[in-house]
């Protein structure tokens, strides 16, 4: 298995319209083709205006097949319209991690 951790920096001020956005608009959509979100959360302390989202994979090739899928959905180009318009991101990150042998092994 491994983690796809995802961490966005948001324009100040801006968190709560993106997860709004996200939430209408992205969700269903990720959630449907990626399947195995690990956790998706908002910071409240330390680095502010960011949003750290985590999604499972059975490899990495599992995690390329499913991505490339999203990535030619339709639906999915008009969410990423709607965030690029509205110049919400600051910066994107994204790290591959895989759990120790004595880590809880998500989803």
């Amino acid at each position: 298995m491994i983690v796809d951790l995802r961490i966005y920096t948001i324009k100040p001020g801006r968190v709560a319209e993106f997860v709004a956005i996200y939430k209408q608009h992205g969700w269903a959509i990720q959630s449907r083709i990626l399947g195995n979100c690990v956790g998706w959360y908002t910071t409240i302390e330390g680095e502010l205006n960011t949003v750290v989202h985590m999604w499972g994979y059975a490899s990495q090739a599992d995690r390329e097949a499913r991505r490339a899928k999203m990535a030619a959905d339709p639906e999915w180009q008009v969410y990423l319209k709607k965030v690029g318009e509205l110049g919400l991101l600051e910066k994107m990150q994204n790290r591959i991690v895989v759990p120790t042998d004595f880590s809880p092994k998500p989803g």
